[in-house]
């Protein structure tokens, strides 16, 4: 029963995709970018072993990074192939040098699992936090290719632990190893008689965060005259919400910077916040203002991806958004590490690090603008506080690096890429 569930699943899925892609430009990227996944005859033959990271999207992979820029330091001669579920994991990727082969991930099925798992050949899997898509894990099991899920969580919500859980719960088997975040995780394992192959390394986030924190460079010389002799306000991977609730703060404290950095940079997106903020600068245009020039607006918006890891160094406090939407906040580590204090909305109880850093008190969630205003008020006119809270963040993320040596540990020791 549960077989046939997943089988409708998987066609009720790639049916709502197709029909999403004629209006939806995540959906259309989805659809179009399955229509051009083909590997070369040759990728997966020879002698060279093959390392094959698959990750649901941008997220996934941060945290799967440092593994797999491990494994390349170590293994220097292996092939490493990575995909993706998600357009938005893969179009931003697409050009990481880390790999031999990007891909999106072809729709599970027995035929397609099959043929690209023959194709790429690997000798090792790695499957980065959750997803489980039964017919590429059944496939891999029968070849006897070892499978380790990097930084797993689980929680009471999913799947295994419900009375209808026996199919998801057979998935479990064709992991060689699942190394979770958390102590709770194994627990839940255990209680559905998972018992073996189960280890708690923590996150590997925190071995990404810190490898970007101190190899840090600057954003540029204006972006710095922006920020400088002002406090500021970095609001990274920000939602509609999420800017609702900062509005009425940044238009009445003008001597506060704010950079305000949206989860999507779409033109309508970009549009939204320059109605809000008509004096807002846009980083493109700042950018290519000569040094020294007179910078009158205290609100920056960035139109760009991948700099929002290196704005939090900007910060006085940073605000993470996703705190408003059922799926919750993005990475509040990415801030953490630079001994920022970290605000965000609601949402985070299914975050561990957020739970964490809320009852150490070096991050803070609000509900409401005016919980909001009284925060910020609090910390930045009190230096002391400010640097305390700072403290604890930079401190948390630090203290729970290690993953990833844990988890090249029981690759080396297992012998699972020598040949």
């Amino acid at each position: 029963m549960g077989l046939l569930l997943y089988n409708i699943f998987l066609l009720l899925y790639i049916a709502g995709a197709r029909l999403a892609s004629l209006w939806n430009k995540k959906a259309a990227q989805w659809v179009k970018g399955r229509k051009g996944n083909l590997l070369p005859a040759s990728f997966g033959s020879g002698q060279d072993q093959t390392v094959w990271m698959h990750c649901a999207s941008l997220g996934e992979f941060e945290q799967g990074r440092p593994l797999l820029e491990a494994i390349r330091s170590a293994y220097p001669s292996c092939k490493i192939i990575l995909t993706f579920f998600s357009p938005s994991g893969y179009e931003i990727r697409k050009n990481y040098t880390g790999a031999d082969k990007i891909l999106y991930l072809p729709m599970d099925n027995p035929v397609q699992s099959k043929k690209f798992i023959d194709a790429i050949n690997p000798t090792l899997v790695l499957w980065v936090k959750y997803e489980y898509w039964y017919y590429y894990l059944q496939a891999l099991a029968k070849k006897n290719i070892p499978v380790l899920l990097v930084s797993g969580i689980f929680r009471e919500s999913q799947p295994f632990f419900k009375w209808y859980g026996g199919f998801w719960k057979t998935i479990l088997g064709s992991f060689e190893h699942l190394f979770v975040q958390t102590a709770s995780s194994k627990a839940l394992l255990t209680s559905i008689k998972v018992h073996e192959n189960i280890t708690v390394t923590g996150d590997t986030r925190f071995d990404r965060v810190v490898a970007i924190a101190e190899q840090w460079e600057s954003p540029g010389e204006m972006l710095q005259q922006f920020c400088k002799d002002h406090p500021v306000v970095v609001a990274g991977s920000t939602w509609e919400e999420d800017e609702e609730e900062l509005i009425h703060y940044a238009k009445t404290y003008p001597h506060i910077r704010f950079i305000f950095a949206p989860h999507e940079i779409s033109r309508e997106r970009i549009a939204d916040l320059q109605k809000e903020f008509p004096e807002g600068i846009l980083y493109s245009s700042l950018m290519n203002r000569q040094s020294g020039t007179v910078i009158n607006s205290n609100i920056l918006i960035i139109d760009n991806i991948g700099m929002l890891s290196r704005l939090y160094k900007c910060a006085t406090i940073a605000y993470v958004g996703g705190g408003f939407n059922q799926s919750g906040i993005h990475n509040i580590l990415e801030a953490a590490v630079y001994g920022k204090p970290v605000i965000f909305g609601p949402v985070y109880e299914k975050f561990a690090e957020a739970r964490e850093l809320v009852e150490r008190q070096g991050a803070f969630s609000f509900t409401t603008a005016l919980e909001l205003e009284a925060l910020l008020n609090k910390l930045l006119s009190n230096s002391i506080l400010l640097k305390e809270t700072g403290f604890i963040a930079k401190e948390y993320v630090y203290s729970n690096r290690g993953a990833t040596n844990k988890i090249m540990d029981h690759i080396q020791r297992k012998r699972l890429l020598t040949n």
